[in-house]
Order: structure tokens, then sequence, then C-alpha cells
């Protein structure tokens, strides 16, 4: 059985994450709902949807060499990008980033 992990992909989301839990209201829940993602992820690195290839835009491609993209929906307002690596012993949830549901559209060209 392989281990599960989720991580940010960089010290400087990990440490906007943190930045959430002293926020506005907003910012704090968005802080416990990223919480409750990281958990389920950890249990099940595809509880998200996936992202067809094609519809993967190049910047993550050409940033950070990935071959898949996942979506995790944070309520209405959020979505939780992310890819999975793994290796002989772990499946990683990389969290890439989250955005906005309208930054989101805008990226994904929707």
């Amino acid at each position: 059985m392989k281990i599960l992990e989720a991580r940010f992909v960089d010290l400087k989301l990990r440490e906007a994450y943190k930045k959430l839990k002293q926020g506005t209201t907003e910012e704090q829940e968005l802080f416990r709902r990223i919480g409750k993602c990281i958990q389920i992820l950890e249990k099940n690195p595809e509880a998200g949807i996936r992202i067809k290839k094609k519809q993967i835009p190049k910047i993550y491609i050409q940033k950070y060499l990935i071959d898949n993209l996942w979506k995790y929906n944070i309520g209405k307002k959020w979505r939780l990008i992310y890819t999975i690596i793994q290796d002989e012993i772990r499946i990683i949830s990389v969290i890439l980033e989250w955005m906005n549901h309208p930054d989101y559209e805008r990226r994904f060209k929707y």
C-alpha cells in the first residue's frame, strides 16, 4: 500500500496558506476549507476533477513540467488546483494554487 500525502508546491504557497488563518473572516474560512481539502486529498488524491490534457493551461506545463492537473471545488467561490505525482512508495497531491472562480474561468478560458 502506498503512502498518501498532500503538499504545497513550494514554501511561498505554504506561507500564503498559513497567512490566511490570521486574515479576514473570509480568508479564515478559506484557510479552513483548504485544510479540509488537504485532508480529503491525503485520503483520496483523485477526489477532485481531472482536467483533460488538452485543457491544461500551458503555464502549468511550462512552470511545473506536469502531465496531469486536477481541480477541487472549494465551495462555489474557490478552486484548488493540484497535480498528482507518485513513485513506488508514495502518491503525493501537490497543491499548485487556489483561486477564485472568476480567475479560474479566465485561466482555463471558460
